[in-house]
């Protein structure tokens, strides 16, 4: 959890997609969307090679206000183990700083609800939701969660 969080706090992006196997699933969804059942969100991307793309995108094609994140996340909490899934849930703030002029906003809250195998001696991401509390990014999401 540690790693993920630092890889995208660092602007090592082209890192993160390593966190997930080849068939995973990352998502950014509202609490109230999640809870209704509903898939949308603010992003889905259901294969590594999606999230390399994000990255490839985020480098060379979005246009966006220049801003890094630092994440605070909670103790992992494990909420079940069965054949070779360990599911998971971890509450995040991520606090956005704009780039130069350092200004800090709270930009999302909520839990990451994990599914995460032991792969090659290395735990990755089956599945990784992050669920917002709020219903509103304040600005384009472009940088992981």
């Amino acid at each position: 959890m540690a790693d993920y969080a630092a890889a995208i706090d660092n602007d090592e992006l082209e890192l993160w997609p390593d966190f997930f196997l080849e068939k995973c699933l990352y998502s950014v969804i509202s609490r109230s969307n999640y809870e209704a059942g509903r898939q949308a969100g603010f992003i889905y991307c259901d294969s590594r090679g999606m999230l390399i793309d994000r990255i490839r995108a985020l480098r060379s094609a979005n246009v966006y206000q220049p801003h890094l994140y630092r994440h605070i996340q909670s103790p992992t909490r494990v909420v079940a183990a069965s054949n070779g899934v360990i599911k998971a849930e971890t509450n995040y703030a991520v606090i956005r700083v704009s780039v130069p002029d350092g200004a800090m906003v709270v930009f999302s809250v909520g839990r990451y609800l994990d599914e995460i195998i032991l792969e090659d001696s290395r735990a990755r991401f089956r599945s990784r939701i992050a669920v917002t509390d709020s219903d509103m990014i304040d600005m384009l999401l472009v940088i992981p969660v």
